[in-house]
């Protein structure tokens, strides 16, 4: 069973990962994939900052 802790750790890894995919996504202009991933992006997000997180430094997905 994993703790609070560990849970928002893990979601903010995820959450660093889907945004390194979503810039390169944009970058070779793959929509549908990126599409996709901002959905995940979005879901994570809602989690952390559920969580109490606060995400201005590290979101790097101005949208």
């Amino acid at each position: 069973m994993l703790t609070g802790i560990e849970v928002i750790k893990q979601a903010l890894d995820d959450f660093k990962k889907i945004q390194e995919y979503m810039l390169l996504a944009k970058k070779e202009n793959a929509t549908e994939t990126y599409a996709k991933l901002k959905d995940e992006y979005l879901t994570v997000k809602a989690l952390l900052q559920a969580s109490g997180v606060n995400l201005t430094d590290i979101d790097k997905i101005k949208e």
